[in-house]
């Protein structure tokens, strides 16, 4: 499975735990500038796909596609190449730095790849802004609050202009207001950069900021009728 156009696809994933399978021949694909939600109740499978889709973890059987190349065949240096570059993450407790500062932690990720530290910190800012939480710049993690620590984290995952932003329960540890702001931001952030999205979430209210919904139950992913 590889639609055309499609920027990341799988195809045929199998993954097991010793006996217990969490996929079980699941197919995915999602284009650029598309945001896909994968829903699904917990233990359906859904973090393992966005683990094999991120090539963090290998599946047992099945490939993965990433413009034009197949994921799961590349040696682990060069998968761990393309989550430095290419990809981007959000997860559910934002997992900042607590010893730098915000600046800092949206900065990090262009130093270690390379990026000079006032062109990382410019970079860094203009993030920040985008998100609306430069004003705390210079807070440390502990410092903010829950939705402003997340808005960094998108700001931190998208410094990069990833091709693939993976979101994993982004606003999880949120209170519905600050879910919202944070969806609607890292949403738009992703389209003006025509980024992929692939956002896994078991709640329908953040499902509905994305173009598709696909469930996974029983290891196995399904288009959600009337979503495409």
């Amino acid at each position: 499975m590889n639609p055309a156009g499609s920027l990341l696809a799988a195809s045929g994933l199998r993954k097991s735990y010793g006996r217990t399978p969490a996929l079980d021949g699941a197919d995915f694909s999602v284009h650029p500038g598309e945001v896909v939600a994968v829903m699904g109740p917990s233990g359906s499978g859904k973090s393992t796909l966005l683990h094999c889709l991120a090539g963090i973890v290998r599946p047992d059987a099945g490939t993965v596609h990433y413009n034009g190349r197949e994921l799961t065949s590349l040696p682990d240096a060069e998968r761990s190449a393309l989550r430095r570059t290419d990809f981007g993450f959000v997860f559910q407790f934002g997992q900042l730095v607590p010893e730098l500062t915000c600046l800092e932690n949206v900065a990090l990720p262009l130093r270690l790849n390379g990026t000079k530290r006032k062109t990382a910190e410019a970079t860094a800012h203009e993030w920040l802004t985008r998100l609306e939480v430069d004003d705390i710049s210079r807070h440390r993690p502990g410092e903010v609050s829950g939705g402003q620590g997340q808005r960094v984290a998108v700001a931190r995952a998208m410094a990069g202009r990833p091709r693939v932003l993976f979101a994993d329960e982004p606003t999880g540890a949120l209170d519905s207001l600050n879910g919202e702001r944070v969806m609607t931001l890292l949403t738009d952030a992703a389209r003006d950069t025509r980024a992929a999205v692939v956002l896994v979430t078991h709640e329908p209210r953040v499902a509905a900021y994305s173009d598709r919904e696909v469930v996974v139950r029983d290891g196995v992913a399904r288009e959600l009728a009337g979503t495409a």
